[in-house]
């Protein structure tokens, strides 16, 4: 009787742990503003909030890099996008996996359209 209960322990302490393992990761927190510049204008501000030891890269890496930030508006017939999403200036390192230099965020970024 003991060993069935020891072993039924056993199975769910394993349950457990794999599923604290299991659990999705979301590094990143995203969030939407806007502010009206006047009747047919406005800018739209995303933020990135990065969680420490993690980071994001910039929109602008070169072929063969890693994959950048992006993003896609829908479509709307109450707004015209003008122009690209624009970043802040990154800071930049070499990965040496990539063989290549590479912009990207850490902590925090707004990005503005």
């Amino acid at each position: 009787m003991l060993m069935k209960k020891l072993i039924l322990l056993m199975t769910v302490v394993i349950f457990a742990v794999t599923g604290a393992f299991a659990q999705i990761h979301k590094p990143v927190k995203w969030t939407v503003a806007s502010k009206k510049l006047n009747n047919k204008e406005a800018v739209v501000y995303v933020k990135a909030t990065i969680q420490n030891g993690w980071h994001i890269y910039s929109q602008n890496v070169k072929d063969g890099g890693p994959i950048p930030t992006s993003f896609n508006f829908a479509k709307a017939a109450d707004y015209t996008l003008v122009g690209k999403t624009a970043e802040p200036k990154p800071k930049v390192k070499h990965e040496d996996v990539f063989k290549m230099d590479v912009g990207y965020f850490t902590n925090e970024v707004i990005f503005q359209q």
